[in-house]
């Protein structure tokens, strides 16, 4: 744990887990030092009854008691007294990210401008992978909303525009973000084998979050921190995080989560100012220089594998060629950006290849 000492002798908790409910730990912080809040919100889903698969068999949907809320009324209160808080302890120019779905996202919004935040944009996150309507009676939910909002109307928020266009090859970002759920061997487990939590966000959305809306260094806030995607993100890329869970199981499943990642080089971090200021580095440089070796496996969003070889190119199946041509082919597409589809596994975790290319950017700069 590190403490970063403010105004006023108080003490900031830095890439500490705080054990507790979130709107008494974000009063206990001090006011003005946070640079970005992410929040996975209780959804206040309304569940009623079990929901079963046409094989009969159970869904493993989001029944625990920190979702449940008496009323509307009773939500709306609660999403007041932390959105609250959150704006208290923004620094001036800081900015929330909260994610929600239908069931929650629009009062959580109305309650966003009743507090005074000022709404940036609404980003649609479209799953690649989501599960299937199984009653047959309504549209298959396949996103979820996330709302940014600056502190303050006038704000000057962070956006790093230039590196999220050179994550998205060249082209401008989008508010509509198709990314695949959190599945496979990114899924955290209990002993006993069962999802370790019912709502574990992918490494990738949190990722593209920071990486747009954060620079080196910052604190980023996560007051509902679950099993730690946040906090996991935000080590490996270089900013400080402080995380807020009341669910002791969670916290421990946390905890030995980001004992396993490792933060990066921190020069290596530093965000894309204009991509055509920026040198070109072939995948074959990454190879040449040991950063990824021959032999060695990608895999993409959806968990399928290609191979390094030692020309810097990619073997998957029957598709040979440069790590856009084989995304392409995997996907049936006629193109491809190789740079964010591809990710390589370090402790157990996907890290996307473009971290890869921006250490050797930093480094020729």
């Amino acid at each position: 744990m590190t403490t970063k000492t403010l105004e006023g002798a108080k003490t900031l908790p830095l890439n500490e887990i705080l054990h507790g409910d979130c709107i008494e730990k974000m009063a206990s912080l001090p006011a003005g030092s946070v640079d970005l809040v992410f929040a996975d919100p209780p959804y206040n889903l309304q569940l009623k009854g079990t929901l079963h698969r046409p094989d009969n068999s159970k869904v493993d949907a989001v029944d625990d008691a920190w979702d449940k809320f008496s009323s509307f009324a009773a939500y709306d209160k609660f999403t007041t007294a932390w959105l609250k808080e959150a704006r208290r302890i923004l620094k001036p120019n800081g900015a929330i990210w909260v994610i929600g779905s239908y069931h929650n996202i629009f009062r959580v919004g109305a309650t966003l401008q009743d507090l005074g935040y000022w709404i940036l944009n609404d980003v649609v996150w479209r799953k690649t992978n989501p599960m299937p309507n199984f009653r047959g009676k309504r549209f298959t939910n396949a996103h979820e909303t996330m709302i940014w909002a600056s502190r303050d109307e006038g704000a000057k928020y962070t956006f790093n525009y230039d590196a999220l266009k050179a994550l998205n090859e060249g082209v401008q970002m989008r508010s509509d973000w198709v990314l695949p759920i959190c599945s496979g061997h990114e899924r955290l487990k209990d002993a006993d084998g069962a999802k370790a939590h019912p709502t574990q966000k992918p490494q990738s959305l949190l990722h593209r979050v920071l990486i747009g809306s954060t620079n080196p260094g910052d604190v980023v806030l996560d007051p509902f921190f679950g099993t730690g995607t946040t906090g996991a993100v935000a080590k490996m890329l270089g900013r400080d995080f402080i995380g807020i869970e009341r669910d002791e199981s969670y916290i421990e499943v946390a905890k030995r989560r980001l004992d396993r990642v490792r933060r990066f080089d921190r020069a290596g971090l530093e965000v894309t100012t204009a991509k055509r200021a920026e040198p070109r580095v072939p995948f074959g440089q990454l190879v040449e220089r040991g950063m990824l070796r021959p032999g060695e496996m990608l895999v993409n969003p959806r968990g399928q594998q290609a191979k390094v070889r030692a020309d810097g190119t990619l073997v998957a199946d029957n598709a040979r060629g440069s790590i856009h041509q084989v995304g392409a082919a995997l996907d049936g597409a006629p193109s491809c950006n190789g740079w964010t589809y591809w990710s390589f596994i370090r402790d157990g975790q996907r890290v996307p290849i473009d971290i890869l290319r921006q250490q050797i950017r930093s480094e020729m700069s």
